[in-house]
């Protein structure tokens, strides 16, 4: 009985050994030696600093730069939180999420705006600050749609906090919620999404909070603060499915690669279809020309040669659609615009 247990016992730890120590020690050996770069993750680097990976998609802050596929992560782009989102196609959130993704790039298909972008229409519309005849479009948004309003307020830290100083300075707005819900005597800041959006409705009628950015005289720093804006890409995303569906559901307006709207399986997918990169032309060279005060026209040319230059095929076209590297190609343009600012000097 003894042999028999003193047996299974090596065997246990014999394959405990090579299965979880020498099995992955030679195989990380190997990758480092043969795949340095893959065996560390695929990092790129920038000025000594890692800037991202080339297996995880990550999220870009600027009309000057492509977006990836949607994330079904949770919070967005989250690398330890891989996976699908699960949501029906009856959930707003997933409505939303698409509507973002649309909101600044896409185009009527027919008539007489062919060619040119929906979102200053929807910027227009918004300013009015009426839907279906009642003002308040900040405020109706939010009372509808609850769960995207406090995750606007959770998106980011000066968002929370802004809201945070708005519920110091509205003591009987904040009394008026803790009354109605007991059970939360001690509101966060997006619990009282409701209050807040009606409250900033009123104040800013026809603007939103929008997270901006403010540089220095001498240019060489900068500071974000949140302040009420009328027009931009956050009033785009944000509202460009109120606009679609409350007189403009019947605009023809062109069809989209479907990775622009769909998340992957992963949730992180770090490419995109080539078609979906020039999809995305438009809005990136108005993006740059903005940022280096250039004509449009003329950069859009510059960006679509460095996006085919910087496309693949799978097994080299063997299968699958030309893809782009988000990571890889944004951080092209930025190489290439600045060493054209270098230039002009």
């Amino acid at each position: 009985m003894f042999q028999h247990l003193r047996a299974c016992l090596w065997l246990l730890i014999v394959t405990v050994v090579l299965c979880c120590v020498v099995y992955p020690l030679v195989l990380l050996g190997i990758g480092k030696l043969i795949f340095p770069k893959q065996a560390e993750g695929s990092l790129i680097q920038r000025g000594g600093k890692d800037v991202g990976s080339l297996l995880i998609a990550q999220p870009f802050t600027g009309d000057e730069y492509f977006q990836p596929r949607p994330s079904a992560a949770s919070p967005s782009y989250n690398a330890a939180a891989s996976g699908a989102s699960n949501w029906a196609a009856n959930n707003y959130l997933l409505r939303d999420r698409v509507a973002r993704q649309l909101a600044t790039i896409v185009k009527y298909q027919s008539g007489p705006k062919k060619g040119q972008l929906a979102g200053s229409d929807v910027e227009a519309w918004f300013q009015k600050d009426r839907y279906h005849g009642q003002p308040g479009i900040v405020a109706q948004w939010a009372a509808a749609h609850g769960a995207v309003a406090q995750n606007w307020i959770k998106a980011d830290k000066l968002n929370t906090a802004y809201v945070a100083a708005w519920q110091t300075t509205h003591a009987k707005e904040v009394a008026d919620w803790v009354k109605d819900n007991p059970g939360t005597p001690d509101p966060k800041p997006e619990d009282l999404a409701g209050p807040f959006f009606a409250s900033f409705s009123n104040d800013h009628p026809g603007m939103f909070p929008s997270i901006a950015e403010h540089k220095s005289a001498d240019g060489k720093s900068s500071e974000k603060l949140v302040e009420p804006i009328k027009e931009g890409s956050d009033v785009q995303a944000t509202f460009f499915d109120m606009w679609l569906e409350e007189q403009h559901s019947q605009v023809d307006l062109t069809p989209v690669p479907a990775d622009m709207v769909m998340a992957s399986g992963s949730g992180l997918d770090p490419h995109i279809t080539l078609d979906n990169a020039l999809f995305q032309l438009d809005r990136v060279a108005g993006g740059w020309a903005k940022k280096i005060n250039s004509d449009p026209a003329r950069l859009r040319g510059e960006i679509e040669q460095i996006v085919r230059q910087g496309s693949f095929s799978p097994l080299r076209g063997l299968v699958g659609v030309p893809m782009v590297n988000v990571l890889e190609i944004n951080l092209a343009l930025e190489d290439h615009f600045q060493k054209s600012a270098e230039t002009a000097k």
